[in-house]
């Protein structure tokens, strides 16, 4: 049996061993997937531990897929230009470092059938989850892209072609797309926006990467204004899906997708 697991700080609401459990049971692979909660302190043992407990693959989720690159002995080519990881697989002793949130980002917009050829969006944060959105939208198309922080004068982004405002800024930006890719309205904190009606009002559809619960503050109050609006549970099992067809080196028919979504959303409210 290989075993296999998520790494993060906080993880008791994370859904990922389920996902991961139903797609052993449908590919017929004995494995067995954990969360592992780690300090930020302790971070730096990972690689060590991995390689000790011949943990097959592990996902990254917050804080730490920017911090693990570090200890990687090789990054994707997706991974360096995001500038974040979330998947790794230990193979001959040696840790590689992919970025499966590109890919689920990429099942997410297609199967919402929203178009970004063109547009101008908004990102809401910084972190890695941030940095892949603003990847992935670049590369299919985009015209512009503003990523808003509350704390502008202490970041700087890692593509210069985004760009970089505070949330005073936003209120004077209309645009096509706005994607939520901050923690803000996730459970248990629910019925949080991280903008308010004024600003979700200037744009036509509403992306949020929280998928508990199933409708955000923020996706309410577009729902409300007529908006577009779309969910990130397809991202998160697409990206599931993607880190099981590195860690097992095959393809995954798209029909899985489907089944492990409709299963998975009966979670939420």
């Amino acid at each position: 049996m290989n075993f296999f697991g998520l790494i993060g700080e906080k993880l008791s609401h994370s859904v990922s061993p389920q996902i991961h459990k139903r797609l052993f049971e449908i590919l017929n692979i004995e494995g067995a997937y954990k969360n592992f909660e780690i300090s930020k302190e302790n971070i730096p043992m990972l690689d060590d531990a991995i390689k000790l407990l011949r943990i097959k693959g592990v996902n990254v989720t917050v804080p730490y897929k920017e911090r693990v690159m570090e200890f990687l002995d090789f990054i994707s080519p997706e991974a360096k230009r995001i500038g974040a990881v979330n998947t790794i697989l230990l193979k001959e002793n040696k840790l590689y470092g992919y970025n499966t949130d590109y890919f689920g980002l990429d099942i997410m917009f297609k199967i919402a059938n929203i178009d970004i050829q063109g547009k101008t969006a908004v990102i809401l944060g910084t972190g890695g989850a941030s940095k892949a959105a603003i990847t992935y939208l670049l590369d299919s198309g985009i015209d512009k892209i503003y990523v808003s922080s509350r704390k502008k004068d202490n970041k700087k982004l890692s593509n210069n072609s985004a760009i970089l405002i505070d949330y005073e800024e936003l209120k004077n930006i209309k645009g096509d797309i706005i994607l939520n890719a901050t923690p803000v309205g996730m459970y248990p904190n629910i019925g949080l926006s991280p903008v308010s009606k004024s600003i979700i009002q200037n744009f036509d559809i509403l992306v949020d990467l929280i998928y508990n619960p199933k409708k955000t503050s923020f996706l309410e109050i577009g729902q409300n204004l007529g908006k577009k609006t779309c969910n990130g549970l397809y991202m998160l099992v697409g990206q599931a899906i993607k880190s099981q067809e590195i860690w097992q080196n095959t393809k995954i028919d798209n029909g899985v997708l489907n089944i492990i979504y409709e299963e998975i959303k009966l979670n939420f409210l």
